[in-house]
């Protein structure tokens, strides 16, 4: 396994749309893998291919205390949306910045796992606003797209400068 690099924004590559997975096969699987590991090193909870420059639907969720109880969901799609919840959100790739997003309450989702069975979930709560955090960035979505104009560029600014104070 191996620790892939985050993309940070207002990267351009985290706003390319990924392709679906073709083929769910020991390349996936290792990216799977890879993913999880930075993922938790980061730490978060989730994590797209995007987020890591690689533009395919595949998205890893741990969302347990012990991070031991992996969720892997490739090619996934939305089928249902109920509701609407305002929750705060961070994001690996915006590090240090949170704000609250409003996104479906309740969702049904279709996937496939990392052996390539498919499957629907339903979820809610912070389930849900994980699943779609991650599935914007598929679509090259970042959580602070949804915030005004005028906090979208003060983030722009503070990140741009925390990147020069570390070079």
């Amino acid at each position: 396994m191996a620790l892939l690099q985050i993309l940070h924004y207002p990267d351009e590559r985290l706003h390319t749309i990924a392709k679906v997975v073709s083929k769910v096969d020991q390349r996936i699987k290792t990216l799977v893998q890879d993913m999880a590991e930075t993922m938790r090193a980061a730490p978060g909870i989730g994590l797209a291919a995007t987020q890591v420059n690689v533009h395919e639907r595949v998205i890893v969720l741990d969302l347990s205390p012990e991070q031991n109880q992996l969720q892997v969901f490739i090619n996934p799609v939305i089928i249902q949306k109920e509701g609407e919840a305002i929750n705060e959100e961070g994001c690996l790739s915006v590090p240090g910045i949170y704000d609250k997003v409003t996104r479906a309450r309740k969702i049904k989702i279709q996937a496939l796992n990392e052996m390539g069975e498919s499957f629907e979930l339903e979820a809610e709560g912070l389930l849900a606003v994980c699943i779609q955090h991650e599935m914007d960035h598929l679509e090259g979505k970042v959580f602070v797209e949804y915030l005004s104009l005028l906090k979208q560029n003060r983030i722009k600014t503070k990140l741009k400068k925390r990147i020069r104070e570390t070079l």
